[in-house]
């Protein structure tokens, strides 16, 4: 805390005398399925907009402890954030254990969320909770897997799935984003998910004009679930 603000003025101070006055730049860390199914469809309005607002992407993992070191905004996907953080939840979701449409059929088909245990299970490390948070909604708290496997990509995480590997537990925004016919829900059952992407910045962040500029952009994309603002 006591050094985070003269190190953000330098590197404001760098950035205004290295840039093009007539440009703005953005420096955004964000998830690739997040980006790819949800902002990249949409860039084009935001450039219409806005021509002067150039945006860097950064798919690097820890976004969010990179805020003012790197980064101005970070899109992650999280619980909850860090008080000291300007924050703003984007949207909310539910739990859907998505397979191959394949699994769905057959004498050996995954009917029934206790047929689970003889699958794999595929969790996003960012996203560790949300098999724990189906099966406790279900009443199914002893349930277990044949196995959990962990990715740091939700893109390959789909194409696992899709390929008949095991079951990903993932939003239900993912499966729609993701319109891919391979693939398909399982289950009929309603889980909210304790996870949600957020809007983070430092604070002092918002007086830079690319965030403000991106941030309400976003906002009025999303409809800004809810603002929770540093304490």
């Amino acid at each position: 805390e006591a050094i985070a603000p003269p190190i953000d003025a330098l590197s404001d101070a760098i950035e205004a005398l290295t840039s093009q006055t007539e440009l703005l730049r953005l420096r955004l860390g964000i998830l690739p399925l997040f980006a790819s199914q949800r902002l990249f469809p949409r860039l084009g309005d935001l450039r219409a907009r806005h021509p002067e607002l150039h945006i860097d992407i950064d798919t690097g993992a820890h976004a969010v402890s990179r805020l003012g070191d790197g980064l101005d905004v970070a899109i992650p996907l999280a619980r909850e954030i860090d008080p000291m953080l300007y924050a703003h939840r984007l949207d909310r979701n539910r739990v859907f254990p998505i397979a191959a449409r394949a699994l769905t059929e057959g004498p050996n088909a995954i009917r029934t969320p206790a047929d689970l245990a003889r699958v794999t299970v595929f969790l996003h490390r960012d996203m560790p909770e949300t098999f724990d948070a189906f099966r406790l909604a279900l009443g199914l708290g002893e349930l277990e897997p044949l196995a959990i496997d962990h990715f740091d990509s939700g893109q390959l995480m789909l194409e696992a799935a899709a390929q008949g590997l095991g079951v990903a537990f993932m939003h239900e925004s993912h499966l729609a984003n993701a319109n891919d016919d391979r693939l398909a829900p399982l289950f009929d059952v309603k889980v909210d998910s304790p996870y949600s992407y957020w809007f983070v910045c430092r604070p002092r962040a918002l007086d830079n004009r690319a965030v403000r500029l991106f941030r309400d952009w976003l906002l009025r994309l999303f409809g800004g679930a809810e603002e929770r603002a540093a304490a």
